[in-house]
């Protein structure tokens, strides 16, 4: 790896641990065999393997994949999916307060290693280890080798970032730190259709989605729903469009992370984890849209990804990424929708606020200690926070878990 020293070696009990420079280094089978289950496409070897491939992932960006593997003769016992970061941009999760205090103390913050899918605010991070084998065991083991490892190469920090919230118990074990932020999630609480949604909200907010929808329809425009293998390769060309140029109007702070080419795989690979949300003229075809939005979609689950549109419409966006998503979801069964990060607004279209974990290891002592005395501090406000904006919803929450995750 660039400028960074790694050992691959024996350990007890016949392990062996391995750095790796690139997930094609590990076969799709093996690694695919330990994060199927957890039902998420952004861990799945193809999903992470087309961000590194298509150049959206890579050093020069400052996103240099570090991924550590553990094996028994010959067979993938657990994977630590790993980077190594020159900044803290594509993550959602701002540290930047703890970059300005490194740099206070005369210390580099810069590369950090971290550990999440790259450029996706998902929950569910964690080691992904083999059914049968000692969760916490093996996740000490490979907290282990990240510490060597990082104390090899002068890093400052370890970072995990949208964890699972199961696993943040093992990995809390082994001496990581949690920070709480916060993330917008809709919940199904079994829906029988969108005036089912619309009807747990209160009378002036069912108004006003009413209406939001209506001045869609007003000018013209219907939204459609194309998902899996109905998903043609020029329409993922013309979602890169739409993400290019919305990423275009803003400016510096636009985040345009993603190659033409991740979305020339995508229509090669991970079209099955796909939902598009076209917004098209009435009657046209939903293949030449005006507007649109990427979805990924598994099983019960639906996250928002990207959007952009041709037109300034007022509401265009809330109907494409908000409403026409919870529409197709509860007609599919899907029992959450994560819009993605950001924007109080999703709070009046039926998102609640959750606290979600990152957790840290730091290896410089004075640094360490001044964050975590800060951190009870800036947690307990968190939940108060989110305790707050729960309790002005205009919809009913009841039943929907948006609480203090189990570890707490």
């Amino acid at each position: 790896m660039e400028n960074v020293e790694v050992e691959n070696g024996q350990l007890e009990n016949g392990l062996r641990a391995r750095w790796h420079r690139g997930l094609a280094e590990i076969p799709e089978a093996d690694w695919d065999r330990l994060t199927a289950a957890a039902g998420l496409p952004f861990y799945r070897w193809r999903w992470l393997e087309a961000l590194e491939r298509s150049g959206s992932i890579t050093p020069r960006q400052g996103w240099q994949p570090c991924h550590l593997s553990l094996w028994r003769q010959g067979e993938l016992l657990a994977v630590a999916p790993l980077y190594l970061k020159g900044h803290s941009y594509g993550e959602f999760v701002f540290d930047q307060s703890f970059a300005q205090l490194a740099g206070q103390l005369g210390l580099r913050y810069y590369p950090k290693l971290l550990g999440m899918s790259p450029l996706s605010p998902v929950l569910g991070y964690r080691f992904f280890i083999a059914p049968g084998e000692g969760q916490a065991e093996i996740t000490a083991l490979l907290m282990q080798l990240i510490d060597q490892f990082c104390g090899q190469n002068q890093l400052l920090s370890c970072n995990f970032l949208y964890v699972d919230p199961q696993w943040r118990t093992l990995a809390e074990a082994a001496g990581c730190a949690p920070w709480l932020n916060q993330q917008s999630l809709w919940t199904n609480p079994g829906y029988g259709n969108f005036n089912d949604y619309l009807a747990s909200f209160n009378a002036n907010q069912r108004r006003n989605i009413k209406r939001e929808r209506l001045a869609v329809a007003a000018a013209g425009l219907t939204v459609t729903a194309i998902a899996g293998e109905a998903i043609s390769a020029a329409l993922l060309l013309r979602m890169h469009d739409f993400y290019l140029d919305h990423c275009r109007r803003w400016g510096q702070w636009g985040s345009k992370y993603l190659t033409e080419e991740f979305f020339v795989l995508a229509a090669q690979q991970l079209r099955q984890h796909l939902v598009l949300f076209s917004a098209h003229q009435a009657g046209a075809d939903p293949h030449n849209p005006l507007a649109m939005a990427l979805c990924v979609h598994q099983e019960d689950k639906l996250w928002g990804r990207y959007w952009g549109s041709n037109l300034e419409l007022e509401n265009l966006h809330f109907e494409v990424c908000y409403y026409a998503p919870i529409d197709w979801a509860i007609s599919q069964g899907v029992r959450s929708f994560d819009p993605g990060a950001g924007g109080s607004h999703k709070r009046r279209r039926g998102f609640v606020a959750r606290p979600h974990a990152s957790l840290h290891r730091w290896y410089q002592p004075e640094f360490a200690s001044l964050i975590q005395r800060w951190l009870p501090l800036a947690n307990g406000q968190l939940l108060e926070e989110v305790e707050a904006i729960n309790a002005e919803l205009p919809f009913s929450a009841a039943g929907i878990p948006w609480g203090v995750e189990p570890s707490e």
